[in-house]
């Protein structure tokens, strides 16, 4: 019996001859395992559930043989696995419905995903054993996964985090005109999670092609969820978002695949998404390690009595459609072969340690402390400055997208999107929900399938409600792909105190990121800069947030809009001194200058250094400005001084140039208060500056 040649190929493989009955739309109930399977057999076909019983039992085998090589003595698998036993047939049935031009973004609990995506066994296996052969070279392990060749977005170990991803993977496809689908796994308990139900809502606004399965096995990690959530089905939650929703057997393959095929097509012709909930079993425990003292034994008992592989197994047999004799053929001939695979595995080598940091961020183009700023152009904004570059940016790149909160038909709270949606239209410029996991998360999606989005977050400080789309998913992305893949994307922000702003919209951030791998960080404080530094994040291939200042919007420069695209990096001394070198950016770095020529009138030169970048950090200028000043440095911020950058910098200067002297100023540790009176007696001024740096000297 050929086995392997026919059967035993991953679903996207095989999406040609899938199954799809042409039922009518399924009913929110479950669908009976023998009612589908029977209707397959009548229709001709048993190859397609034979494939299906091939796939599962492969799966099934290799999810085994990953728990049992984390075991032992010396274990081939380090740390935590989370296996798919019982819900093989959901990835199997769902992307036997799937083209190959369609994406997947996997749960955690993915390996079934990631295999019938089509990415080859061995190399998945080589990973989870963090093999250089891995299809990530060990870098992502089992649960974060990234293989876009194989229209595998990525599997993520962060629960509900991949619904915003896929919703930005879906919009790329439809801002492009394609027809291909994103199809987007989680469990049962990421139902709770914000950042999915940001992702849905987002789906709903933009009408997305999406598939959104639920796998629900009834527990959320080691709690049952009947426990945690009250209501009946987790379609009651996607329907509160007005999105299209069924409920099948997750047990049954043909049921799962018929139900992504109805949603599938109607994406396709621009229906919008379809969250389809699987309703499953778990064989294991949540992880490896799970001994599971905490689940009843007859749960256990409950879910074996539903092994999706023994029922389609005793269908196969009892139908005729193989025999018993054919069936061990094919699980024996499986099993070979997967330990063939594992002895391979075992004598792949182990990653080369000096890669351990490549890949971070692309190559950085070194840069200098020469710049100096426009001398020429026209005077604006620096609101306005912003809007310049948005606007020549849209003009000479179709995939550029500009969208946030507010900012495509009324222009933006702080007037940054001004016309740009009348210019180039709805679709490229454009309003979301108030929902910034959403935002940053579609962002991300939509860069990995080829657009440029330039997103705002309002408020710095609401960011903190979405860090985990920042951090735990586009600052990893060229890292796990070992390069091959990057997140393009400028995030917009602005930050910092005015007066009457109370203590949630006055938080500087910028040590939080910049303390990020993966991420560059740039903090413009006058017009110029802030359109030069917008285009050269844009032209950047790796995520750039900048954190623009709103008490500067209104201030006027000169800005030279037909100088060359600058890249990311390098800052700018602002004036030169011989006394005492003070560093500063944003806003604070205007005070410098004013503190500076303060300081001047009493014969004290202070050179300004204006770093402009955080991320790459210009330690050049830096050690230039420090030396020219005979070592003594002044650092100034208007973050709070506990866990600000300028320790960062302080500690930097006194590594690479010992005998130097620093003293840092930033606003005490405190809350920054509405109240103007309060404010003044924190942020430090040009006066605060200049006195500091007085003292400083004499001391």
């Amino acid at each position: 019996m050929e086995v392997i040649n026919s059967l035993y190929m991953s679903g996207k493989e095989t999406s040609e001859i899938a199954t799809n009955f042409n039922t009518a739309t399924i009913d929110p109930k479950r669908i009976a395992v023998s009612e589908e399977w029977e209707e397959a057999r009548q229709s001709g076909r048993s190859e397609t559930l034979l494939r299906y019983y091939a796939r599962m039992r492969a799966i099934r085998h290799f999810e085994r043989r990953c728990s049992e090589l984390s075991a032992g003595a010396e274990p081939l698998v380090a740390g935590s696995v989370h296996t798919c036993l019982g819900q093989e047939a959901i990835p199997v049935g769902a992307l036997s419905s799937l083209r190959a031009d369609d994406y997947v973004v996997a749960t955690y609990r993915g390996h079934g995903w990631v295999l019938e995506s089509g990415v080859p066994m061995e190399a998945v296996m080589a990973e989870v054993c963090h093999r250089a052969t891995g299809i990530n070279g060990g870098r992502a392990g089992s649960a974060m996964m990234m293989a876009q060749d194989y229209g595998l977005i990525a599997e993520n170990s962060i629960i509900g985090a991949g619904v915003p991803i896929a919703a930005g993977a879906a919009m790329a496809l439809q801002k492009q005109g394609k027809d291909g689908v994103v199809l987007v796994s989680f469990g049962d308990g990421a139902m709770s999670q914000g950042g999915l139900h940001e992702g849905m809502v987002f789906a709903a606004a933009e009408n997305l092609p999406m598939v959104m399965i639920c796998e629900n096995n009834g527990w959320s990690e080691l709690t049952l969820t009947s426990k945690l959530l009250r209501i009946e089905s987790m379609t009651e939650r996607a329907k509160g978002c007005g999105i299209r929703s069924v409920i099948v057997d997750g047990c049954d393959p043909a049921a799962v695949a018929n139900a992504v095929a109805d949603a599938a097509k109607i994406a396709r012709e621009g229906g919008g998404p379809t969250f389809i909930e699987c309703d499953t079993i778990r064989l294991g425990g949540h992880y490896n390690g799970d001994i599971q003292h905490y689940r009843p034994k007859d749960d256990i008992k409950a879910a074996a009595e539903r092994d999706p592989l023994v029922l389609l197994g005793k269908i196969l047999k009892e139908e005729e459609i193989v025999s018993v004799e054919e069936l061990a053929a094919m699980d024996t001939e499986i099993v070979d072969e997967i330990e063939q695979m594992i002895d391979r595995v075992r004598q792949a080598p182990l990653p080369n340690p000096d890669t351990a940091s490549s890949h971070v961020v692309a190559p950085i183009e070194p840069v200098s402390g020469e710049r100096s700023g426009n001398s020429g152009g026209e005077q604006m904004t620096y609101a306005k400055a912003v809007n310049e570059a948005l606007r020549i940016e849209l003009e000479s790149r179709p995939e550029l997208l500009a969208y946030g909160e507010d900012v495509g038909h009324s222009g933006g709270i702080f007037g940054i999107h001004r016309k740009l949606q009348v210019d180039f239209g709805e679709d490229r410029v454009f309003d979301t929900p108030i929902a910034e996991a959403a935002i940053l998360g579609s962002a991300l999606g939509a860069s990995l399938l080829g657009m440029k989005p330039v997103v705002e977050i309002m408020w710095a400080d609401f960011m903190l409600v979405a860090l985990d789309q920042l951090i735990n998913q586009m600052a990893n992305v060229r890292y796990v792909t070992e390069g091959k893949r990057s997140a393009p994307i400028v995030v917009r922000t602005q930050q910092g105190s005015t007066p009457g702003s109370c203590p949630q919209h006055s938080q500087c951030l910028e040590a939080l990121l910049a303390h990020i791998p993966g991420l560059k960080i740039g903090i413009p404080a006058t017009p110029a800069d802030a359109h030069a530094m917008l285009r050269a994040a844009i032209a950047d291939p790796d995520p750039c947030i900048l954190f623009e200042c709103r008490a500067l919007y209104r201030d006027e420069g000169l800005v030279d809009t037909e100088l060359p695209v600058e890249p990311v990096g390098g800052a700018r001394l602002t004036k030169e001194g011989s006394d005492l070198a003070i560093i500063s950016w944003g806003r604070s770095a205007l005070h410098a200058q004013e503190a500076a020529e303060l300081l001047a009138e009493e014969n004290i030169s202070a050179a300004v250094l204006n770093l402009r970048w955080l991320s790459p950090l210009d330690t050049v200028a830096i050690d230039d400005v420090v030396n020219s000043c005979g070592g003594r440095v002044l650092v100034v911020h208007e973050a709070n001084l506990t866990g600000g950058f300028g320790g960062e910098i302080a500690t930097g200067i006194y590594e690479r140039l010992p005998g130097a002297k620093v003293s840092r100023l930033g606003t005490p540790d405190s809350r920054v208060p509405a109240s103007p009176v309060l404010r003044a007696a924190l942020i430090p001024d040009a006066k605060a500056i200049a006195d500091r740096a007085r003292a400083f000297l004499s001391s």
